[in-house]
């Protein structure tokens, strides 16, 4: 089955011209591409009116080439054009990334904006996932990312840019829901959908609410005190991270190596 999904949003002169360059990336590398989606904040949910586009896509090599001596780049990226993003990573690179734990390649098969997937390939991904990601890994990722985020943006919490919040906010809203959803991997990649299975307290989501409604009317939000209520959740979250996914993950095991191959073999065969 082919998906399809585009949001009322998007803009179609835009996204033409994304499935253009999908279109053409297919040409010119002799790939194919089972999965392209939205990711950035435009489908996390809360973006600018001035946001980017920022596809990104998974594509399938040729066999010969997997099976030459001069193995070619695992990334393809297009030229960044006004509020153009167009890139992707090979089957192989992303497979290994995400049974190391990287939730970038799980965000990407949650996307609600797509713009060409195909769903065996989608669901077949997600069940590897949800079979033999570590959970403590995804766990690190966010961690990493929340502190990264957090030092660009959050570092003078008297005056913090309000539009970036939601950066450092959301890796700390995936930590809690991890920590609620105990055996699950495969985080809500929508922020709000995220935020509400997080249960978090009325006063932080009356205030993420008006936050999200200005963000989507307004290219700048201005600077302001970093909200005590959304500093305290942040804080709880990454020091309850800590303690709770300490435990160093166990190495990748034989079953998953063995599927993780089967299904990039079994791949390759059905895209090209």
């Amino acid at each position: 089955m082919q998906l399809r999904a585009i949001a009322d949003t998007l803009l179609p002169g835009v996204v033409a011209e994304i499935d253009t360059r999908l279109t053409d990336v297919e040409r010119q590398h002799a790939v194919t591409i089972p999965w392209a989606i939205e990711s950035g904040s435009r489908a996390w949910g809360f973006p600018s009116p001035d946001s980017d586009y920022d596809c990104r896509f998974i594509f399938v090599r040729p066999l010969n080439d997997y099976l030459s001596l001069w193995q070619k780049r695992d990334v393809i990226e297009t030229p960044l054009e006004r509020e153009l993003d167009v890139n992707g990573w090979d089957l192989g690179k992303a497979l290994k990334l995400m049974l190391k734990g990287n939730a970038v390649v799980i965000e990407w098969l949650r996307s609600p904006i797509i713009y060409r997937g195909d769903a065996q390939f989608r669901d077949e991904l997600l069940a590897l996932a949800r079979r033999f990601t570590s959970r403590s890994l995804v766990a690190r990722h966010y961690l990493h990312l929340g502190a990264r985020q957090s030092r660009i943006y959050l570092a003078d919490e008297a005056q913090v840019p309000l539009k970036k919040i939601f950066y450092a906010l959301r890796p700390a809203a995936a930590l809690r829901w991890l920590r609620l959803h105990p055996g699950e991997v495969v985080v809500p990649m929508h922020f709000p959908t995220l935020m509400l299975e997080c249960e978090p307290p009325p006063t932080l989501t009356e205030i993420i609410s008006d936050l999200l409604l200005r963000k989507a009317e307004t290219r700048e939000l201005g600077a302001a005190p970093l909200p005590e209520p959304i500093a305290a959740f942040m804080a709880k979250e990454f020091e309850e991270a800590e303690e709770a996914f300490r435990e160093a993950p166990s190495p990748l095991s034989e079953a998953a190596s063995t599927e993780a191959d089967a299904f990039f073999r079994e791949t390759i065969r059905r895209f090209t």
